[in-house]
């Protein structure tokens, strides 16, 4: 658990910097699956699913 987590906030880190300091490249997409992979499998998983849920469900009923 310790070790997913710690990866998962360097990896974090890393995909900030990608995008802030360079364009994404070939290499830089690989590093941003390996962080939604170990995302994925952390404890904030579930929220995280939640919150993207309540996103949708959100700008699913606004009316243009």
């Amino acid at each position: 658990m310790i070790l997913s987590i710690s990866g998962v906030i360097l990896l974090g880190v890393i995909v900030f910097l990608f995008f802030r300091k360079d364009g994404l490249k070939a290499s830089h997409a690989l590093v941003c699956a390996l962080f939604g992979f170990y995302l994925a499998g952390s404890a904030i998983a579930p929220s995280i699913k939640a919150g993207g849920a309540s996103l949708a469900s959100l700008l699913g009923g606004i009316r243009i």
